[in-house]
């Protein structure tokens, strides 16, 4: 395997590991994100996922894209959240009353300490940052590492570990958006999506979950078998409305890694993504940004460019709790793994 570094601007370095096969992965410090992703065809390199050529436009138009997120992925409705008996109020955004993403600074503004471990037929790249007790009003001085790992099988594996000396909520998950064209100016539209799930949870108008699990069977939201992308975007079904694509958990069927939960397929089937999680959910947003889209590489991204599959408990679990559990108890250790194999 190769391996190099480069300077990313602003402070912030950029890695490169490519596998036997012509597979490149490149991550940053910055956020503890995936930049490119790219993948060989005959005609070429192909790259996978959405992504800036410079640390400064991340900074200037999209912070959130392919970085880690956290503490808390998704929204907080009111900023508001209660473990035991304790409520905490934790830092939100003026414009909406909620929390989002764990509110500013989150996990994909800091610069994270990171080494590189090269076990031959592996590479990876370890990121570790502290969040101290009372960031964003979350209690605990919170210790994360994420380790992003690639082999010769074409898997890119997400690995997160975590402790906290108070007990605290923690819901983490990775913001890459997948475009397996390799052209930003195309929507996924033509892109085929399986996904192993037959429960959703509807949104109310702040795009917040309104706790229920609703049934896929009969809406535009049903992937159990796989469908073009644009059936869901042409359709009337309301929560497609609401947000214009979707920007929805999904409860998967089989959270394993022995069992892929989710599979994406090229428009020239050429390339092929397959998910597997221990993660409970995963909630797809399918880049609904209309024409408020930024330059990528020098072309504007379409709307409806990317798709997201962050694996995460689904948001909302802190008020539901068939949801799932997000609270990290103190000097417990929280631990995950997503695969993507890259086909």
């Amino acid at each position: 395997m190769n391996i190099t570094t480069k300077n990313f601007g602003a402070g912030y370095t950029i890695i490169t590991i490519t596998n036997l096969n012509g597979l490149q992965l490149t991550v940053s410090d910055f956020g503890a994100r995936i930049t490119s992703l790219k993948v060989p065809t005959t005609n070429g390199l192909r790259e996978l996922v959405l992504g800036f050529d410079t640390a400064q436009e991340y900074l200037e138009k999209d912070l959130y894209i392919g970085a880690s997120i956290g503490r808390v992925a998704g929204r907080i409705q009111n900023g508001t959240f209660q473990i035991d008996e304790k409520i905490y109020k934790v830092q939100i955004d003026e414009t909406t009353g909620n929390t989002l993403h764990g509110g500013t600074p989150g996990f994909e503004s800091k610069k994270w300490q990171y080494q590189v471990i090269d076990n031959h037929d592996e590479v990876s790249v370890i990121f570790h940052t502290v969040s101290p007790d009372g960031e964003n009003g979350f209690p605990g001085n919170l210790d994360v590492e994420i380790r992003y790992t690639i082999n010769n099988k074409n898997i890119w594996r997400i690995e997160t570990r975590a402790t906290s000396d108070k007990d605290t909520l923690f819901n983490p998950t990775n913001h890459v958006y997948f475009n397996l064209t390799g052209d930003v100016t195309q929507p996924v539209n033509e892109h085929t999506l399986w996904v192993n799930s037959d429960r959703f949870a509807p949104l109310d108008q702040e795009s917040i979950p309104i706790g229920e699990k609703l049934p896929v069977e009969g809406t535009a939201f049903d992937f159990r078998r796989p469908v073009k992308l644009k059936e869901t975007f042409n359709s009337t079904f309301a929560q497609k409305e609401l947000v214009d694509g979707i920007d929805h958990p999904f409860f998967l069927n089989r959270p394993e890694l022995l069992h892929s939960s989710v599979k994406l397929i090229s428009p020239d089937e050429v390339v092929k993504i397959e998910i597997a999680t221990k993660e409970p959910s995963v909630v797809i947003f399918t880049a609904n940004f209309g024409e408020n889209t930024p330059f990528m590489h020098g072309k504007k991204l379409a709307h409806h460019g990317g798709i997201t599959f962050e694996t995460q408990v689904s948001p909302g679990a802190e008020k539901y709790s068939d949801f799932g559990d997000t609270v990290l108890r103190a000097d417990s250790t929280y631990q995950t793994m997503t695969e993507f194999h890259i086909i």
